[in-house]
């Protein structure tokens, strides 16, 4: 049975939050990937490096997906990242292209959720 893309983009952040990165990027990144994170060289193995930095110094991060979203070749996931248990933490959002099981292109952006919020609602 062929996963889904939503399914192969939660499986992709799962494990890179969880530190295997190297597995990540050999299974579910294609060749041809790029990428648009503005801290990183759009090239992989500059955000895999950068991955694997955060990695090294947040090993016991914690990452909730809350939605996905999947519309033709694009798979949208809305997350809780904290670093540790004490902090709130931030909204953040991957957006992935996919082409053939692997994802092609990413963008991702995040909030940071603050202490004192005036929304009730909260953030998820």
């Amino acid at each position: 049975m062929n996963k889904s893309n939503k399914d192969l983009a939660s499986s992709f952040l799962k494990l890179v939050t969880k530190g295997n990165i190297e597995e990540a990027f050999a299974k579910y990144i294609s060749d041809n990937f790029k990428h648009h994170n503005m801290y990183f060289s759009s090239d992989p193995d500059s955000l895999k490096k950068g991955m694997l930095e955060n990695q090294s110094l947040h090993p016991d991060k914690l990452f909730e997906i809350k939605h996905l979203i999947e519309e033709r070749d694009i798979v949208i996931a809305h997350s809780h990242l904290r670093f540790n248990k004490e902090e709130e933490g931030l909204i953040v959002v991957h957006i992935m292209k996919f082409e053939d099981g692997k994802i092609t292109e990413m963008w991702d952006v995040g909030q940071q959720i603050p202490t004192n919020s005036k929304n009730e609602l909260g953030a998820f």
